[in-house]
């Protein structure tokens, strides 16, 4: 068993029992770990602002088709072209009929 006497004397034992290191390392853990700006903290909250980036970039990109939209809606054609796709829309003298693909039936066997 190694007397303390004989620890004391070692090179590394000296530099790790200095106060200054010894401050230190309490400094550095301290930081780390429990201060209210520790490293996990910080690490939290820039994952987060990168998550709030990518969804700028969506809505950015939504926007950016709703736009082209509205833009493509002023056009009097491109307007009653989409009343008649998305709505079923349909002039008073005429008939609508709509035609399904056998596969997007479901068949019920």
């Amino acid at each position: 068993m190694v007397k303390f006497s004989e620890l004391k004397k070692k090179k590394w034992f000296k530099i790790i029992s200095n106060t200054y290191v010894l401050i230190l390392l309490f400094f550095i853990i301290w930081m780390i770990f429990f201060d209210t700006n520790s490293y996990f903290i910080h690490k939290e909250l820039d994952d987060e602002i990168e998550g709030l980036e990518d969804n700028k970039e969506f809505y950015k990109s939504e926007t950016d088709k709703d736009k082209e939209f509205i833009e493509k809606m002023n056009d009097s054609a491109e307007m009653e072209k989409f009343a008649r796709e998305k709505y079923y829309l349909k002039k008073d003298n005429e008939d609508i009929f709509i035609i399904e693909n056998a596969d997007s039936l479901k068949n019920n066997k």
